[in-house]
């Protein structure tokens, strides 16, 4: 590929990498599950632990990791506890997050000059640092679907038969929703909060069209992201644009292709 032989295009090649396995495995179950809007009013609500991040002078990323699972837990919570419709709590709890996250930068001194790289993602302002943290999310996400891949599977299609064959069903609901959270915080620097619902869903769903195997359809999708990833980060490298946004049009466009395909319009 093009460029490799600088070190901010091989981060940028492992981050693709990474991220695509994290997106392949925890996307699979968003979609099947039908919990997108869910997973974009986690990552929406992740911008506060960003913020945070600005506002305590440390790495946003490294705020974005409790900020964001607390936030699915209390979607989680609020959408199973709470007497309100679940489109009513997930627009509350995302625009608190939003909020936060702009209140807490309006109060950090000075001009946070590399906040569109949070909100929109630039692959190639991956650090060694993110690529060990996006390693080390990746196995506690692996680690956890290969521990409780039969309970996150019954959840996913079916709630009250889980729950009459004894799966704690809103434990592993929760869990689930960490899962995703850590996915967002994986993403953010990739292709920013605006767009990691799109990278969460795009090579699922894709996927989906050719097997609805849960294991077949983690393995593909991550390839899937992988392929086009990479073809994201080399056209925009080339044409120079945006990484994360020309990563996700090249997605949607095969996504596009291959649904046409099959279902022979």
């Amino acid at each position: 590929m093009i460029g490799l032989e600088y070190q901010f295009m091989q981060n940028a090649f492992i981050a693709a990498i990474l991220v695509s396995i994290a997106c392949g495995v925890v996307g699979t179950y968003i979609v099947i599950k039908r919990i997108v809007s869910l997973s974009g009013g986690i990552s929406h609500a992740a911008f506060g632990g960003i913020g945070l991040g600005y506002f305590l002078g440390i790495n946003p990323v490294i705020t974005a990791i409790p900020f964001s699972i607390i936030a699915a837990f209390l979607m989680g919570v609020t959408t199973r506890k709470v007497k309100i419709s679940e489109d009513t709590a997930i627009g509350i709890l995302w625009s608190v997050g939003m909020s936060l996250g702009i209140i807490f930068i309006s109060l950090t001194p000075g001009y946070a000059s590399d906040l569109f790289n949070y909100l929109f993602g630039n692959i190639l302002t991956v650090t060694r640092t993110d690529l060990w943290m996006m390693l080390i999310l990746d196995l506690v996400i692996i680690s956890n679907v290969l521990l409780f891949n039969r309970e996150f599977t019954a959840i996913s299609f079916d709630e009250e038969f889980s729950q009459v064959i004894g799966v704690p069903v809103n434990f592993f609901y929760l869990l689930l929703l960490m899962l995703v959270a850590l996915s967002v915080v994986i993403l953010i620097k990739v292709v920013g909060i605006i767009l990691v619902i799109a990278l969460l869903t795009i090579p699922a769903v894709t996927a989906k069209q050719f097997t609805f195997k849960i294991p077949q359809m983690m393995i593909l999708s991550s390839i899937i992201g992988i392929i086009f990833t990479l073809t994201g980060l080399w056209l925009s490298y080339t044409l120079d644009t945006s990484s994360g946004a020309t990563i996700v049009i090249i997605l949607a466009i095969f996504f596009i292709i291959t649904y046409l395909s099959r279902t022979k319009i």
